[in-house]
């Protein structure tokens, strides 16, 4: 059976078997082997090295004043100033995303060390979020932003989230890649007895693993990570194949 014609008929199946969303624990080098009667059961991997082409960064900052409308005209200054900031960065106007003011009063503490009934100041607080396919811009800005604290404005910046948006098209890649490891694997297992794997009978796709690159890190329920800009993505799947 020619390769192309052979990873179709392993995706059909494989996406077709209730056993797909079956999991177990990626153990690097080492594969299981089974083999009964006219079957052969064993794992293949696949392994793949992705960059990330979508960010989310998020920061916030912050305005204290004891007359409240006085702390809010002081927090949309520093709004305007984040977001001439921002721009000067070469982010777009319609990549910034502010959120809601937050207020809240602090209260006077008495000589004594508890907090009373007076209110001394007004802290008000805002955050900004970029949403942005440049991951590498994302990834300076978050280290830049806090060149905002030399213009006097309290703000603190958060780790950015790296996402991969074709991922639901590269499991299916890998799940080929993964099966035909596991054939390959097959045959030569058989080569010995003249034999070859044939027909593919069941197949069980594991949880995938989405690690920063050289992680050895697993999980039973599976990894996303969104730390990091380059991943590396991991698949695993048990098959049985008639032996011919």
């Amino acid at each position: 059976m020619e390769q192309k014609g052979f990873i179709s008929i392993v995706v059909s199946i494989i996406l077709g078997v209730s056993l797909f969303a079956s999991a177990f624990v990626v153990s690097q080098g080492i594969r299981s082997i089974r083999s009964s009667g006219n079957e052969i059961s064993l794992k293949g991997s696949a392994k793949e090295e992705i960059k990330s082409d979508y960010a989310v960064w998020s920061g916030s900052f912050s305005a204290n004043n004891i007359e409240l409308q006085a702390a809010y005209q002081d927090l949309e200054n520093s709004a305007e100033e984040v977001k001439a900031f921002l721009v000067s960065k070469g982010f777009s106007e319609n990549d910034i995303i502010f959120s809601s003011v937050s207020t809240m009063p602090i209260n006077a503490i008495s000589p004594s060390g508890m907090y009373t009934n007076s209110i001394e100041s007004y802290r008000l607080s805002q955050n900004v979020e970029i949403r942005s396919n440049d991951v590498d811009q994302v990834a300076e800005i978050s280290r830049t932003s806090t060149e905002l604290i030399n213009q006097g404005i309290t703000f603190e910046s958060y780790p950015p989230q790296y996402f991969y948006t074709k991922l639901a098209d590269k499991k299916i890649q890998m799940i080929e890649m993964a099966t035909l490891d596991a054939k390959a694997r097959a045959d030569a297992m058989l080569k010995s007895s003249g034999k070859t794997a044939g027909q593919l009978k069941s197949a069980s796709v594991g949880i995938f693993q989405i690690t920063p690159l050289y992680s050895n890190e697993i999980s039973d329920y599976g990894i996303n990570d969104t730390s990091s800009i380059d991943k590396e993505i991991t698949a695993v799947i048990s098959c049985t194949f008639e032996i011919e």
